[in-house]
């Protein structure tokens, strides 16, 4: 895994865990792989993986079954929907919307950019 030193190692892993459950790679009630699995997946000390899951734990998206592993909780999928899309609201909106008035760049056009790339997905 490529690490952006801009923001934490393990809210990269948690991102990392958000792709894979939206993605539905990962399903609600699904087990995860370990904590030593995903530290070795992302090359990464153990104690930064566990950091993740206990962040993710606290968000309540995943639980530990004490012995059995990690599981994603039956609303997994809701909650990490509605992190990505508050965040991608707060954080990721306002640059596009910069950028937009920068460039001179109408809503019009992004509409229809976003379906021109919605069609080429089909």
């Amino acid at each position: 895994m490529d690490f952006d030193n801009s923001k934490p190692i393990y809210l990269q892993i948690v991102d990392f865990f958000y792709e894979n459950i939206l993605t539905k790679t990962w399903q609600e009630g699904e087990r995860i792989p370990s904590v030593r699995e995903v530290a070795m997946m992302v090359e990464v000390n153990p104690n930064t993986a566990i950091r993740a899951f206990n962040h993710l734990q606290d968000l309540e998206v995943i639980y530990n079954k004490r012995g059995i592993g990690y599981f994603v909780s039956d609303t997994g999928y809701s909650k990490v929907l509605e992190v990505k899309r508050k965040e991608f609201k707060e954080q990721d909106l306002p640059d596009v919307f910069k950028k937009m008035k920068l460039l001179d760049v109408t809503f019009e056009e992004v509409k229809s950019a976003y379906n021109q790339h919605q069609n080429e997905k089909k």
